[in-house]
């Protein structure tokens, strides 16, 4: 196993983390909430990361990570997300759809998209943005000597249309029911043609090192890059030519800070008024309730915590077992983990789908559940041939111990959750190594992507971090939504199908196959439903929590601060 931090080490830094008190940074505040008494009107927000670009889909930690809500201040696409997952026209006049006639489904079984670009779109270097910079990037995202930026999705498109600079109309040679989201922060945002075009001539090996997508980062939002320096902030300002329409507040500073409770204590001192992304836990949440008297706190649950098994070149090798794994889901008892951890707002998770999604009617006869049962963990594990030692741990025929490395983020809830299975798991014969990922290991994507045992995460659930294409693999730069690298023939068959079939009723038939293949095979090991707490500033108004597909910033536009 890779070197571990070890348990004694854990409990020393969320001994530090939980407990003590540390000094706010206060990054040379001007006045109140960050901002200077008279002049442009300034937000200044936080979130426990240091980003590297602004890109997201080229960021290690993938769409709805940490720095989700940085691409969103800077940079939209024809159309963007709200919280509750609806679509909004953006660079775009309106987004396609069936009933306005943009999306057409052809008799051969064919598709067409078609979106129409608006007149006043701008690059934040006053380029207009038209038509051509569509077609540039998809050229991009479909180039395979640039893995890191594929979608199965793109295996879809047939080619595009551009009679001029505002059209364009996607072909594709099959149905795909996301096809809206093409050319949004989640599916090909849009880049510009102007300026990549050359250096992607020039070097495909040295285009995803541009600084172009971090400190020279040229985007199409309601803020510009004025400042970035990565492990301190980034400095937006308003953009003039916003396609919406200036932006209402002048300037938006995202600090990077080390930690959540550094974080919080930094909100309480008066120097951030708002949290981005996935900023602070539950619990601090609770916090910040009882004792910030210069904001709110309001919250969403979407995510999942969930635990990633290693599929390639595991060790111990019985993690890359199903039936292992199911003798750990049977071995966490996940019900007093929603309970102590996420501030009696959460509940254990089943499966992909929700309880609260109109889905979860016609796949719920569907979930393999897995209730907290030690002794059939114990079974389980006996039955793959180990034997207990007097420690009370399993060993194989060789004598050596069952161990599994379970790798987390610093953030708080994770690393509670990390201490519980180090607690739950040796009930049942398993030994936990845990290991808190270092910030400098954080945006290392081979080492985030090869961990050996478990890697546990709280992410969006979404049906293509299952496919086989997504999987973290070497000639993808070791990026992709797949972090358990799991790849299934089967699997993959029927997440292709669920693309295709556009049907609400025969669609959910293939999602309730899926949601069986991910729970009786145990792809993935789910937790609990991970609570989302954004901190408001009493100052700023039009300020909603993140969404499944929507971060805080979607709005940015709108934001006022008083």
């Amino acid at each position: 196993m890779r070197a571990s931090n070890g348990l004694v080490a854990l409990v020393l830094i969320l001994t530090a983390v939980g407990c003590a008190a540390p000094a706010a940074t206060t990054f040379g505040i001007e006045g109140p909430q960050g901002r200077s008494t008279s002049g442009p009107k300034r937000v200044t927000a936080g979130i426990p990361a240091t980003p590297p670009i602004l890109y997201n889909a080229l960021n290690v930690g993938g769409v709805g990570g940490q720095r989700s809500a940085l691409q969103d201040l800077v940079h939209v696409g024809l159309a963007a997300h709200d919280p509750q997952s609806n679509l909004h026209p953006r660079l775009a006049e309106v987004v396609p759809s069936l009933e306005n006639g943009l999306w057409r489904l052809l008799p051969d079984g064919r598709m067409e998209t078609s979106w129409r670009i608006r007149s006043d779109a701008r690059w934040h270097d006053g380029t207009p943005f038209t038509s051509a910079d569509a077609g540039f990037t998809l050229q991009v995202v479909g180039d395979r000597e640039l893995p890191a930026l594929s979608h199965v999705a793109y295996a879809s498109i047939e080619g595009v249309d551009l009679p001029d600079a505002r059209p364009v109309t996607v072909r594709w040679s099959k149905p795909y029911i996301e096809a809206d989201r093409l050319f949004t922060a989640s599916l090909a945002a849009p880049m510009p043609r102007h300026l990549l075009e050359r250096p992607l001539a020039e070097s495909k090996a040295a285009f995803l090192d541009l600084p172009y997508w971090g400190p020279e980062f040229v985007g199409t939002g309601p803020f510009k890059v004025r400042e970035f320096e990565r492990g301190s902030h980034l400095l937006v300002e308003a953009f003039d030519r916003f396609v919406l329409g200036r932006p209402k507040v002048d300037l938006v500073e995202v600090r990077f800070v080390t930690d959540e409770t550094t974080l919080v204590a930094n909100m309480l001192a008066g120097a951030i008024e708002l949290t981005l992304a996935r900023a602070i836990s539950a619990e601090q949440g609770a916090q910040l309730r009882e004792q910030w008297r210069e904001g709110r706190v309001a919250s969403s649950v979407d995510d999942w915590y969930i635990l990633y098994p290693q599929n390639l070149n595991a060790n111990p090798p019985v993690v890359a077992d199903a039936q292992f794994r199911r003798a750990i889901m049977h071995a966490t008892d996940r019900q007093q983990m929603a309970d102590t951890l996420e501030g009696g707002l959460s509940s254990v998770v089943h499966a992909l789908v929700g309880p609260k999604e109109r889905e979860y009617a016609d796949v719920e006869s569907s979930i393999v559940r897995y209730d907290y049962d030690p002794r059939r963990a114990i079974q389980i594990i006996e039955g793959l041939g180990y034997v207990r030692a007097p420690d009370g741990i399993f060993r194989d025929s060789a004598g050596q111990r069952l161990e599994v490395e379970v790798n987390t983020t610093r953030l708080d809830t994770h690393q509670k959750m990390l201490l519980a299975m180090n607690d739950l798991w040796p009930r049942a014969g398993v030994a936990v190594d845990p290991v808190v990922i270092p910030p400098q290991r954080a945006q290392d994507a081979e080492y985030r992507a090869t961990f050996p045992g478990m890697a546990l995460q709280g992410h969006p659930r979404e049906v293509i971090r299952f496919h086989g294409s997504e999987a973290r693999l070497p000639e993808r730069g070791y990026r992709g939504g797949n972090n358990a690298r799991y790849m299934n023939a089967d699997m993959d068959a029927l997440i292709d199908r669920y693309f295709v079939t556009v049907p609400k009723a025969e669609r959910n038939q293939v999602l309730a196959q899926i949601v069986r293949h991910i729970s009786e095979q145990v792809v993935v090991l789910p937790m609990i439903w991970r609570v989302d707490p954004t901190a408001i500033g009493n100052r700023l108004a039009n300020v909603e929590p993140k969404g499944p597909h929507a971060t805080q910033a979607w709005n940015a536009h709108e934001w006022e601060a008083k």
